[in-house]
């Protein structure tokens, strides 16, 4: 910022494991949002190295990490970023098209994620013929289509209502049980709890790291599937 240098993550050292549902938690301005970003390579450290699912992603270029985004991570956005003009199956096509897969495959795989979010009957639903909550599961479906190592949902409940909100986060922890990795970033206590892990950044450093519940990673692999070993002060 001008002639000022800001330093958003300093000394991270962070694994999740795969199957974990882990949140994100810290006040504006604690540097949760560059975390997210970086998990989700949409951005890239300065120092210190980031690995994703065996891959070294912290040195990529933007078109390998674009490569690695659409096939290794499902975005689930505050304001569902949907296609407003495009139905329901078209909008959780939308990360198969860019991925080339043939269009009969990308149709069934897309009908398939509409159905175990709850939607098979409103595949032809543009999204303003939806409620805050089934275009909230649109996008989960969208996210879940690529078959994706995360799901990294960013203040997943922010727009909907109370009841709608505990709907999603009960879809969450359905998908959780299934063996889905999903990291949700938040500043809402109570969106949190519903996780197995909370982990808490403050001023640019992990303030703690809080198991909530009994891991499921006796039924899954133990290698770490994100690992952030450190991001050093300069």
């Amino acid at each position: 910022m001008g002639a000022e240098i800001v330093h958003a993550l300093r000394e991270i050292s962070l694994d999740i494991a795969r199957g974990e549902y882990v949140a994100i938690m810290g006040p504006s301005g604690s540097g949760k949002s560059t975390l997210m970003n970086l998990i989700g390579c949409l951005d890239t450290p300065t120092s210190g190295s980031y690995e994703l699912n065996g891959i070294h992603v912290g040195e990529m270029g933007d078109n390998r990490l674009a490569e690695v985004r659409n096939r290794e991570i499902g975005f689930i956005f505050q304001t569902f970023n949907l296609l407003p003009r495009s139905d329901a199956l078209r909008n959780v096509e939308l990360p198969l098209v860019y991925g080339g897969v043939p269009v009969d495959e990308r149709r069934q795989i897309a009908l398939d994620a509409l159905a175990s979010v709850g939607l098979a009957d409103r595949v032809h639903h543009k999204p303003n013929e939806l409620s805050g909550g089934q275009r909230q599961r649109v996008a989960v479906a969208r996210a879940l289509a690529n078959n994706p190592s995360i799901l990294l949902a960013d203040e997943p409940t922010g727009n909907l209502d109370s009841k709608t909100g505990k709907e999603i986060l009960a879809l969450f922890e359905e998908l959780s049980k299934k063996g889905h990795t999903i990291i949700v970033v938040t500043h809402e206590e109570a969106v949190a709890r519903h996780s197995q892990r909370i982990i808490r950044i403050l001023d640019g450093l992990i303030a703690s790291d809080e198991k909530l519940a009994e891991s499921q990673r006796s039924r899954i692999e133990q290698q770490p599937l994100v690992s952030i070993p450190d991001l050093p002060t300069p």
